[in-house]
């Protein structure tokens, strides 16, 4: 047998009274591959993930040094690398969490949040962040008003899951926003509202998406821990040739995604 076949031997498989292991993982590392080791430690921990032997918690650092006979900065490289990817959430005194799975938004046409949040999540909320009628200044524009007209202005910090997910920042016409001042905001979408205090239907609009570095004071609010990064988006939405909102998104990049379909038809080649 070569030098070479012997290494691939498997490692002896350890006492049955060995509880540290976690089920599955292999308890070696290749020390000869050229990979370094926290990245072969990432990966096999991320075939563990995709598993989901781990439950909602992966072992302690001190469990995974033991298991991999590595060191701890080794197993933190690994850990910071999950993090980095948005698989594993690290927490002070709470150690390593699994993330929550990420929502997924088909671009098809008119979608609204709080449905997705409710198939996929399970549940949604909203918290009122702020209400108020102001001065259309700078998003008059956006809605073909004068800077002097009064806009309805609504603050929503949206929740799927028990986690915030996305701030929405909403400004409407008072003609068409006034009756969402009373309106109990807290669960469903601005638009099945406006459609049932206002009689108002959304029927078009167009949207922008693209990633942003949020503000200090919107990760706080969605709980965003650095290096993520958040998605923005614009949106108008009309109801027929009426412009009826301008809406300003932040929603959470490690746990939402887009997701674009087409088909092979001539038209689109």
């Amino acid at each position: 047998m070569s030098t070479s076949q012997r290494r691939r031997l498997p490692a002896a498989a350890p006492p049955a009274r060995h509880v540290s292991r976690p089920p599955g993982v292999p308890a070696r590392l290749d020390r000869l591959s050229p990979t370094p080791l926290w990245a072969q430690l990432a990966q096999h921990l991320r075939q563990q993930l995709a598993g989901n032997e781990f439950g909602d918690r992966l072992p302690t650092e001190k469990q995974l040094t033991r298991t991999y006979g590595v060191s701890r900065h080794t197993v933190r490289a690994a850990l910071r690398e999950l993090e980095d990817d948005g698989l594993v959430v690290r927490r002070a005194g709470s150690g390593t969490q699994v993330a929550a799975q990420r929502l997924e938004q088909p671009l098809q046409g008119l979608y609204r949040l709080a449905h997705t949040f409710r198939e996929q999540a399970g549940d949604e909320r909203s918290e009122l962040v702020a209400r108020a009628t102001v001065p259309a200044g700078r998003v008059g524009e956006r809605l073909g008003l004068p800077a002097d007209a009064r806009l309805v202005a609504i603050e929503r910090l949206r929740f799927a899951g028990g986690e915030p997910i996305a701030v929405d920042r909403s400004w409407l016409p008072l003609s068409v926003g006034k009756p969402l001042l009373a309106a109990d905001l807290r669960h469903g979408s601005l638009y099945d509202l406006l459609a049932e205090h206002a009689g108002v239907r959304v029927t078009g609009g167009w949207e922008r998406i693209w990633p942003v570095n949020p503000s200090p004071e919107e990760r706080r609010l969605l709980r965003l821990a650095r290096p993520h990064a958040a998605l923005a988006i614009e949106r108008l939405a009309l109801a027929g040739e009426l412009r009826i909102e301008w809406r300003e998104t932040r929603i959470r990049g490690d746990r939402f995604c887009l997701r674009a379909e087409w088909d092979a038809s001539p038209r689109h080649e």
